[in-house]
């Protein structure tokens, strides 16, 4: 059968199965619209900015583990969408990102919304590919899916011209095949088997164990391994903000979140542990601190990762393993159960040393009656969706606050921009995420500055009819930036004041949602019941106003260790 490139585009991301995409229309994807436009089995999701479009098939694959797609047209909408890219790439989310080019004879011409799209992204993905021929579309496509989600996930960009997707060719059903083959991408996902009997020697043998498990958890579904594991050593667990719910929150062993603003227990078991096991973390800078201060204490450290890349890029690893998470903990709990298990007493002074640090209630916080403590809004929230909410945030004090107070016990519920810190995403996510979940409570929890990154998708929200709930935290600042400066700039508050900000609950109104202000604590639950409850469905923005003054603790200062938190001033 003849087909246009665009009807195989159509055709290929039908056989990928996707639900959605989302992608806003221009000059150099009207064809590949039209064929969209002709069938009913993919829905389009119209965004107001590019960017967002990445962003919610961003929060579409990490609520589901599924690819996303986005569709941009060229130039200024293939630029729009780097942010997006970028995010996902530094998160390791699987995407097909598909950009509409110039034809293929104006390009290097400087024609009307040209840009180099592979170049401009080749940095910021996995992979990319330019389709100069209608006859390489499908297999293009095919290979950009399995690359995107196989090994360690990300973005991948396809850039097609748009004279390819006007031409035509015979689909050949071939060459979509389901296995992939790729000489020079092989990924591995079964470990070592003589590094997966060092490991489990080494944990059987530990008397101060720890699991340090990272977004690599729940990105391969290996949470129902890691608990597995965990419980088999009686080994506590700590999950970097990328893991949270790779590991039950409610779980005797879980510590909380390590790094600059996780847990005195977990900063403190992550430092004096002598056998420490990494499952797909990184250990980047907001984990580990000061690394000749984490280097400084003696310990066996095994790291379990689908990216050999990652293997001693910052930490020298005694006993590497490459592979998948899920695959190499079903070898290591193999080895483990055919062994004999460690004696209770092994561990016993380990487990009571947790419980001593557990003892300084490191986030504990002084409630008020007057004004409208952050990490209560959070408590709260998880108490009225039972913790049961996919939950997104933006970037900055509230996403800490949400990332340390919002218990999570099962993975995919938290979806936040992690390695590159975007403002702008909690939106667009808590889009992709209810679009994916349609009868699931999806709550976006931002602030007065981030959620003006990509405001405009109230719009789409409107249009789609998306019952998400947005826990504004507005302190009037920009929360971090503040606490910083408040903390080593002398007070100089440069920049981060917000003194012209809308009326929220007037703007929600006006894109036809419903607007609650919250002045009073004694308010915050009745304010979210009613938006769980009387405007189930319906966007309901909710605008705390809360304390202003209030800071993110634990803190582990620029430069400093694990063991050299601030802590809040009554737990000193």
């Amino acid at each position: 059968m003849m087909l246009t490139g665009a009807e195989i585009l159509i055709r290929s991301l039908q056989k990928e199965k996707a639900e959605y995409v989302f992608g806003y229309p221009g000059g150099a994807v009207l064809y590949l619209y039209d064929a969209l436009f002709q069938q009913d089995d993919i829905r389009h999701v119209l965004v107001r900015h590019e960017q967002a479009a990445v962003h919610a098939a961003d929060g579409y694959a990490r609520s589901t583990g599924k690819t996303g797609v986005a569709l941009v047209t060229s130039g200024p909408g293939a630029t729009n969408a780097i942010t997006g890219i970028a995010t996902a790439y530094y998160d390791s989310i699987p995407l097909v990102v598909i950009a509409g080019q110039v034809s293929t004879p104006l390009i290097g011409q400087d024609a009307f919304q040209e840009v180099d799209t592979v170049g401009v992204t080749r940095p910021c993905s996995k992979h990319n590919f330019l389709v100069r021929n209608v006859r390489d579309l499908a297999q293009t496509l095919n290979k950009a899916f399995y690359i995107a989600r196989s090994g360690r996930p990300g973005p991948v960009v396809v850039d097609i011209p748009k004279d390819v997707s006007n031409a035509r060719c015979e689909f050949d059903e071939a060459a979509f095949a389901e296995d992939v083959s790729m000489r020079s991408y092989n990924p591995v996902t079964r470990g070592h088997q003589g590094q997966i009997k060092k490991a489990a020697q080494a944990l059987l043998e530990a008397r101060r164990p720890l699991i340090y498990a990272g977004g690599g958890i729940v990105l391969s579904e290996a949470a129902g391994e890691l608990t597995r594991l965990a419980r088999l050593l009686n080994a506590p667990v700590t999950t970097t903000l990328m893991g949270l719910g790779g590991f039950p929150a409610s779980d005797r062993l879980y510590l909380g979140m390590p790094g600059m603003h996780g847990t005195y227990e977990a900063n403190m078991a992550m430092q004096h542990s002598d056998v420490l096991l990494a499952v797909g973390a990184r250990f980047d800078d907001r984990v580990i601190g000061n690394i000749d201060h984490f280097a400084a204490e003696p310990r066996k450290v095994i790291h379990i990762d689908v990216d050999p890349a990652s293997i001693s890029k910052r930490v020298k690893i005694d006993i590497p393993v490459v592979g998948g998470a899920k695959d190499v903990l079903e070898q290591l709990i193999g080895q483990i159960e055919s062994a004999p298990r460690p004696a209770p007493e092994q561990v016993a002074e380990w487990q009571s040393q947790i419980e001593t640090w557990r003892d300084r209630r490191c986030l504990a916080y002084k409630a008020s009656e007057d004004a409208i403590k952050p990490q209560f809004v959070i408590q709260k929230l998880w108490e009225v969706t039972n913790g049961q909410a996919f939950v997104s945030s933006d970037v900055g004090q509230h996403q800490m606050w949400a990332a340390q107070y919002y218990r999570f016990d099962q993975p995919r519920r938290w979806l936040n921009s992690g390695g590159l810190g975007t403002m702008g995403v909690g939106l667009p996510y808590a889009m992709g995420a209810q679009l994916a979940h349609p009868d699931a409570p999806v709550a976006c929890i931002s602030s007065e500055g981030s959620i003006q990154m990509n405001i405009q998708e109230l719009s789409t929200c409107r249009q789609f009819r998306l019952p998400i709930k947005i826990c504004l935290l507005n302190n009037r600042y920009l929360g971090m930036v503040r606490q910083w400066q408040q903390m080593f700039h002398g007070q100089r508050y440069s920049g981060s004041y917000m003194d012209s900000l809308p009326d929220f609950v007037k703007l929600a109104e006006s894109y036809g949602h419903v607007g609650i202000r919250v002045d009073k604590p004694g308010d915050v639950e009745a304010a979210l019941r009613e938006a769980f409850t009387t405007h189930k469905n319906e966007l309901v923005f909710l605008d705390f106003q809360i304390d202003r003054s209030e800071n993110v603790l634990p803190m582990i200062p620029s430069g400093k260790g694990l063991t050299e938190m601030v802590l809040p001033a009554e737990n000193l």
